[in-house]
């Protein structure tokens, strides 16, 4: 049997002993809360994918933080959440690069990423801050690991802001699949879909527009 069938199967047991406890999102640890995230992820990462399925879900996250904010947080966590899904997950950074809620990588959350760079120098929280704040949403691409791995894999995500209270949220939503990366790049274009420059967080780019 194939490594990741295996894996797979390991993972999908875990999910529904899991769940068998109900949701219990609130009195789990966050590591335990992070697990679960990333079991779920993995296990759901065979279901199909598109980038109008990650749109949809951003925009779905936008609404409860537009309507609620943070305390919406938990909703995007665990085994009971719909925006883990298809092998991806919602996560929500700020307009200051504070990671504010990340369902698998909970060390992140409270860190300032804004000088965070990819295995390439991007500066990819850098990039979808600016892409949220000049264009209100858009696809940036980056090296990050596959949930499951610590090897960086390309990845391409979908970034909207929004704001409540005093908070300007970035929601965050991706995917390594390479046929739904080959949706989002026009023809004669390589990259993320659209022509960036003359920033300093996008003179590494060489579009021809």
């Amino acid at each position: 049997m194939p490594k990741r069938m295996i894996l797979t199967s390991i993972v999908m047991v875990a999910v529904f002993i899991f769940a068998g406890f109900g949701n219990v999102a609130a009195e789990m640890s966050p590591a335990e809360l992070a697990k679960a995230s990333e079991a779920k992820a993995v296990a759901t990462s065979d279901e199909p994918l598109t980038t109008e399925l990650i749109m949809k879900k951003v925009d779905e996250a936008v609404a409860l933080l537009g309507k609620k904010g943070a305390a919406v947080f938990p909703e995007f966590q665990g085994l009971n959440t719909q925006f883990i899904f298809a092998g991806t997950y919602i996560w929500i950074h700020d307009q200051n690069g504070v990671m504010r809620m990340h369902p698998i990588k909970y060390k992140l959350n409270g860190r300032n990423l804004i000088n965070m760079s990819d295995s390439t120098g991007k500066l990819f929280f850098a990039v979808m801050n600016e892409v949220a704040e000049e264009e209100g949403g858009g696809w940036v691409d980056y090296m990050w690991p596959k949930p499951g791995e610590k090897k960086p894999s390309p990845k391409i995500s979908y970034v909207k802001q929004v704001t409540y209270g005093g908070d300007t949220f970035v929601a965050g939503c991706g995917t390594y699949d390479p046929t739904v990366i080959e949706k989002i790049d026009p023809p004669g274009m390589s990259g993320v879909g659209f022509c960036r420059g003359g920033s300093r967080y996008r003179n590494y780019f060489e579009f021809q527009c």
